[in-house]
């Protein structure tokens, strides 16, 4: 009995086979040219070596980023130092009433002392407390600030990486997001970004690596664009330097 089981697959996987060659066979035949049976060969892999020294100076890597983190929907504004940031993040703050906020764990965040300027708001900073839902917390705040580790010129996408101290939560969760970017810190291609990370090797990549373009922007099946469902509506990158 297995036997003539057996027996019955083995019919029925030629038939199957038997089939599938008809049917490429016959797609070959419409586009009229052989069918390719053998992988074909790749005697370029990866980005040309011209990409690969193209480069941007400074000036003209802030105005690329700024021009393509615009056209999706994001704000850029250029402070010329970390005060000049601060000032920006609290009149903001002032304008639209926030009273919530969230900032990553940074020495250069707790440098700007804004639990200070900001009397009225609360500020939390993320994973300063085992008791809190840093969750919950992130996800009712009204802002989200952040410090960029890259920004890429050519893809205008801030690079924000994820660990204990610097929740995705921070970045993901409130209704606005501020990002400081440091000029030094924008990079013309995203390869530039990518290739450290390969060659670091596995055990030392962080948590997570997110590349944020503009505000959250989804469309149903009908392409009707809604801002702001899986992310924050509002991003600012604050250009400082």
């Amino acid at each position: 009995m297995a036997h003539e089981h057996q027996a019955w697959l083995n019919h029925m996987e030629q038939q199957s086979k038997a089939k599938q060659q008809q049917f490429m066979d016959g797609i070959a035949a419409r586009l009229k040219r052989p069918r390719q049976l053998e992988k074909p060969e790749q005697p370029f892999r990866g980005a040309p070596e011209f990409w690969q020294s193209y480069t941007l100076g400074e000036e003209e890597r802030v105005h690329t980023f700024s021009e393509h983190f615009n056209s999706v929907g994001g704000h850029v504004v250029r402070a010329a130092d970390m005060e000049e940031a601060k000032a920006f993040i609290v009149s903001k703050a002032e304008e639209t009433g926030a009273r919530y906020l969230v900032r990553q764990q940074e020495p250069a965040l707790e440098a700007l002392a804004l639990e200070e300027a900001l009397p009225e708001a609360e500020l939390s900073v993320w994973n300063s407390g085992t008791e809190e839902n840093w969750k919950a917390r992130a996800a009712e705040a009204d802002f989200g600030i952040v410090m960029a580790d890259h920004a890429v010129a050519h893809t205008g996408s801030v690079v924000v990486r994820s660990a204990k101290e610097k929740g995705r939560s921070v970045s993901l969760l409130p209704t606005v997001l501020l990002i400081i970017v440091p000029v030094e810190r924008i990079v013309t291609r995203l390869g530039e970004v990518l290739k450290p990370l390969d060659e670091s090797g596995r055990e030392h990549l962080p948590a997570g690596i997110h590349f944020i373009s503009g505000p959250s922007r989804s469309s149903d099946i009908e392409n009707d664009l809604t801002i702001g469902v899986h992310g924050p509506g509002i991003v600012y990158a604050i250009l400082v330097g």
